[in-house]
């Protein structure tokens, strides 16, 4: 997703060591109270080398998403800034597939709404245009799993353990339509059940928003997107722990999306 090139300054490289090993232990970083501290780009440093590891384990770059897109996201993290994260191949579960909690520590899962790119986008670009590079739209869920103790971080923490990204679902897409997304209602249901309510209102106040500001983001980052790319444009509900059972979220006249969900938890 970006142009890196330099090796991370050995505190960097600390992070990432720490964060990788807690992903594929599936065991959470304390704080020990030897955690280097980070400003926000070195975090951005550090989130690049962590995918870096993973494209070199043989995983594929698919896309980016955004994190603390809305108001309750915001202050259920105690943080204020957007930030973007990267996604894999890997990470993406098949609409309907079945997901073991055991994979993962803590998880918590969100309802979102994705964007796909119809073609290659250098965000650096002064020229790009991320807005008309987007072709169409579709229900999601984002999975998330903190790899910090108890999901408590500060926003260089977060950004450098790759905005909490773990696995994502993606529903049908559907011919992208701006003025119809702009209030759509969003519920998050758990074997039937309605568990959580949200609107596409609550994602910056539009989800085209996200795209905007993705570019900017993007832009400062060095990030481009390829054909085919995936957008999560952000959270419409406060995240709630991935429970066992059929997980759904569903977008008023855009769909659904959902996974079964089977298993123990990792403790």
């Amino acid at each position: 997703m970006t142009a890196d090139t330099a090796a991370p300054a050995p505190h960097i490289e600390d992070v990432v060591g720490r964060l990788d090993l807690a992903e594929t232990s599936r065991t959470p970083v304390g704080d020990d109270g030897t955690w280097p501290a980070l400003t926000l780009d070195e975090a951005y440093t550090a989130q690049a080398a962590l995918f870096a590891r993973r494209t070199a384990r043989g995983e594929h770059e698919a896309g980016l998403k955004l994190g603390f897109t809305s108001a309750a996201k915001m202050r259920q993290m105690g943080v204020s800034d957007l930030i973007v994260g990267r996604l894999t191949d890997a990470m993406r579960i098949a609409e309907g597939d079945i997901l073991d909690p055991a994979a993962l520590i803590h998880p918590r899962v969100e309802p979102e709404v994705a964007f796909r790119v119809a073609r290659d986008v250098d965000l650096a670009d002064p020229a790009a245009d991320l807005l008309s590079s987007v072709d169409a739209v579709a229900p999601a869920m984002e999975i998330i799993d903190s790899r910090y103790e108890g999901f408590r971080f500060d926003l260089p923490r977060v950004v450098a353990d790759n905005t909490s990204a773990a696995r994502y679902v993606i529903g049908a897409w559907a011919p992208l339509d701006p003025p119809a997304l702009g209030n759509l209602g969003v519920t998050l249901r758990v074997d039937g059940r309605d568990t959580a309510f949200g609107s596409t209102s609550a994602i910056l106040g539009h989800p085209m928003r996200t795209l905007t500001r993705l570019q900017a983001l993007g832009a400062r980052l060095g990030l481009r997107l390829r054909a085919g790319a995936v957008v999560l444009a952000g959270a419409a509900t406060a995240a709630v722990p991935l429970p066992v059972g059929h997980v759904e979220v569903a977008v008023a006249t855009l769909g659904r999306a959902g996974i079964r969900v089977e298993g123990a938890r990792h403790e």
